[in-house]
């Protein structure tokens, strides 16, 4: 599974997320809402995500093995930082989402 294409959809300076992407598998399939975190040792990123009944958060989509996530992290972190050099300050959010 190759990745075809990754989306940075909003960028944000203030808070712990920075970022919410969408990644392309293979021009057939696509996860959203993977979202850029920083945290204590740097950014990382956080799949998506919903709450539970118990109230604890169960990811909705991942990486089955740590060579995936990785990857996965990578490209879209270097993604991230080249969308931070394209967009016009203007354009990044202020507020966290």
């Amino acid at each position: 599974m190759n990745i075809t294409d990754v989306r940075v959809r909003k960028i944000a300076q203030e808070g712990k997320m920075r970022a919410v992407i969408s990644v392309t598998f293979d021009d057939e399939f696509v996860v959203h809402d993977i979202k850029v975190i920083d945290g204590d040792n740097g950014l990382f990123i956080a799949m998506p995500s919903r709450k539970s009944a118990d109230g604890t958060y169960r990811d909705i989509a991942h990486p089955i093995n740590k060579e995936m996530r990785a990857s996965l992290q990578e490209r879209i972190l270097k993604s991230y930082e080249q969308a931070l050099t394209e967009m016009p300050p203007e354009e990044i959010t202020g507020d966290g989402f």
